[in-house]
């Protein structure tokens, strides 16, 4: 038998109500009461319409050999984000390694599926004419970051770079489409995102842009599903995930996400995480 689901509040449907966003819902197929209802939250490093206008269509795709109804939610930022998933709201969930190896531990997610062939790269980018060539020239400046516990994009940076002796200030402005913008306009001389979304940025963004430097590579965002899902959904989601490439319309899916073939994940994937010793930092209630 499911676990009892916890009462999900109003502000929950992020990317449909409290954005009021409609394109969003054009994307996301009304729920039907001959299907199961399976919320799946996305970490929301981008905006509620973009992640909604590229996880929709997958999602639906996903659902449909498994008479699931896989309906798209997210939140406002990151920190709500981790609220969220500390109270168990979403079935399946899709969230950094930091997050993964966290709430499996407090709520019991349980790993699904990851990239089967990639790694998470941190990255700190810096504007095309700016005269920073070095990381450390990055002493004393601040930096815009997505959130305390985005990790490739502000947990590792901020450790190497504690680690190469190199002070700096941090501000956490929500997103990784909000700190490329803000490094862009000149708000910051720098700022942390992540190979993967970084890639997703127009083409006007990244020309102004440029990589001063990189993490080492680590296991990358998890799929993970809430303790009690049944057995044979957890496996039908699987099936479905990891045959993606098999058709032409499964591999643009997944290009449109900027995500490579999935493969079957297991919880000892992210003990490279667990070695590092990064304590988690739960966001403040509100």
């Amino acid at each position: 038998m499911a676990a009892p689901r916890p009462p999900r509040p109003n502000s929950t449907r992020l990317a449909f109500a409290a954005l009021l966003l409609p394109a969003a819902l054009l994307l996301c197929s009304p729920a039907r009461a001959d299907k199961p209802v399976i919320h799946v939250g996305i970490v929301p490093q981008q905006s509620a319409l973009a992640l909604a206008r590229s996880w929709g269509p997958l999602l639906q795709y996903l659902g449909r050999p498994c008479a699931l109804d896989l309906q798209f939610e997210t939140a406002p930022d990151i920190p709500s984000f981790e609220r969220r998933v500390a109270k168990g709201l979403y079935d399946l969930v899709y969230f950094n390694p930091l997050h993964y190896v966290q709430f499996h531990d407090s709520v019991g997610y349980q790993a699904l599926a990851r990239e089967k062939d990639t790694k998470l790269v941190g990255l700190i980018v810096v504007r095309k004419d700016s005269p920073i060539q070095d990381v450390r020239q990055l002493e004393g400046k601040t930096l815009a970051l997505p959130a305390p516990e985005a990790f490739a994009a502000s947990v590792l940076p901020r450790a190497e770079l504690d680690a190469m002796g190199v002070h700096v200030g941090v501000r956490y402005v929500g997103s990784h489409d909000s700190v490329y913008l803000a490094v862009r306009q000149g708000l910051f001389p720098a700022g942390g995102g992540i190979n993967r979304t970084w890639s997703q940025q127009p083409d006007a963004v990244r020309q102004e842009l440029r990589i001063l430097w990189q993490t080492p590579p680590h296991t990358p965002h998890a799929f993970a599903t809430r303790p009690g899902m049944p057995d044979s959904q957890r496996q039908c989601l699987l099936q479905a995930m990891t045959h993606l490439p098999d058709t032409p319309e499964g591999q643009a899916l997944l290009q449109h996400v900027n995500l490579k073939p999935l493969t079957a994940a297991r919880d000892e994937d992210w003990n490279d995480i667990r070695r590092l010793g990064i304590r988690y930092q739960a966001p403040a209630e509100r």
